[in-house]
Order: C-alpha cells, then sequence, then structure tokens
C-alpha cells in the first residue's frame, strides 16, 4: 500500500470546500465535518440533527490565530506553550477581528453560525492534515469551519466506518486515513477560553495541557469530570 499523499488528498478536499462543498476530513482528534459555504454548513447541521444554538469552530494555524484573534501577550504565550512547544492540539475561544478577510468572506448568516459575541473559536494543531488544509484556507483567503463528523451527542468518531451512514451521505468528500491518533481520549479537542481560562470541554490531551499551564504558568486547570 502506498503512502498517504496529504498534500495532494488536502488540495483535493479544500478544492472542493472552495467551490462550496462540504468535506469529511482526518484530524489527530477526531474525524471532522467541514463545510466551505453557509449552504453547506446547514446541510452538515441538518444531517448531523444538530441544535441551532451550536456554533461551528474554525479551522486554523497559529499565524491565522495571530491574524484574526485579539490576545494579550500573556494568552499568546499560553496557546503558543500548548500547540508550539508541546506540540499539542487546541481548540480556543477569543475575541476576533471581526473586520478580518476570513470572516468578511463569511454572509451574515454564516457569521451568526459561526461567532458568538464578537469570539471565534478556533481549532489548533489537530495533525499534518488538519496543517496543510489550514495553510491554504489562509493563504488562499477561504474559511473553513465546522464540527465532528457525528450525529449531534453521540460522540466523536474516530474512523470513517463508524460515522452514521446518514451523515457520510450528506458528504461531497470524504478522506479516510484509518484510526485517527487520539483515539483513546474518545473525545474531540480540548476547548479553552482564552478570555477567562474556563475549559470549555475536557477533551484530547487534556491531562497534558493542564501540567503546561501548571508548571509553566502557575495557572491550575479544574481536573476533568
Amino acid at each position: 500500500m502506498p503512502r498517504i499523499d496529504i498534500e495532494g488528498d488536502a488540495r483535493a478536499a479544500f478544492d472542493i470546500l472552495k467551490n462550496g462543498g462540504s468535506a469529511i476530513l482526518p484530524m489527530d482528534v477526531g474525524y471532522a465535518f467541514i463545510g466551505g459555504s453557509t449552504d453547506a454548513l446547514k446541510r452538515i447541521f441538518e444531517a448531523k440533527q444538530r441544535g441551532p444554538t451550536k456554533l461551528n469552530a474554525m479551522i486554523g494555524d497559529n499565524a491565522m490565530s495571530e491574524a484574526l484573534h485579539v490576545l494579550t501577550g500573556a494568552q499568546r504565550a499560553i496557546v503558543d506553550a500548548i500547540t508550539v512547544d508541546q506540540g499539542l492540539p487546541l481548540g480556543i475561544i477569543a475575541p476576533a477581528r471581526m473586520e478580518h478577510p476570513l470572516l468578511q468572506a463569511l454572509d451574515d448568516e454564516g457569521r451568526a453560525r459561526s461567532t458568538r459575541g464578537g469570539t471565534v473559536c478556533m481549532l489548533l494543531n489537530a495533525g499534518p492534515f488538519h496543517a496543510v488544509i489550514a495553510k491554504l484556507s489562509r493563504l488562499e483567503g477561504h474559511p473553513l469551519f465546522g464540527s465532528s463528523a457525528n450525529r449531534s451527542l453521540q460522540g466523536t468518531k474516530f474512523r470513517v466506518e463508524d460515522i452514521e451512514p446518514d451523515v457520510i451521505a450528506v458528504a461531497d468528500h470524504v478522506v479516510d486515513y484509518g484510526l485517527r491518533k487520539f483515539h483513546r481520549y474518545r473525545a474531540s479537542s480540548t476547548l479553552l477560553d482564552m478570555t477567562t481560562l474556563d475549559v470549555v470541554r475536557h477533551g484530547a490531551c487534556f491531562e497534558l495541557i493542564a501540567d503546561t499551564l501548571a508548571r509553566q504558568f502557575g495557572i491550575a486547570l479544574p481536573p476533568a469530570p
């Protein structure tokens, strides 16, 4: 069996997304269902039976976050310590520059489904495929939003064959890279509100993230329930 072609697979998926489609993509924290337009995001929501109050997360990298998020030096140091120095995946929620072209590329409904109170949730450092497609999004100015590839409240899926058939049926494209790296956590990324440092979701690598914050910054996160 030949090696996977991450660059080529990400390019093919991105082109479909850039043209308004949807794709199920392999992240280290589980398979994600990503839309390249408001219409695609609406189809994903319907297939997932996701509540209208739920928001989409943005696919991004540290460079995109630096351009889009409004963080203090101390807050940025925390993000970089986790995602760069420790190489861990993290979802961050932070105030955003709503005038940024990537957010202005969304229509009003797309922004309403993907932002709240001037904040944006962005997934960082979720593996090699994530890195390539996030870079394409940043360089080509086409935002990508989505959520986990599963019916709502049914748990993150770490193999394509475990995703509900009616969810897969809606996707325009599927990239299957087999069992995902952090499957033992049985949860997607840890989510951290960067303004309050509240843990919005205890997820993958939480204990490593908590250890980093405690050792380097003297910040104690509440333990996972």
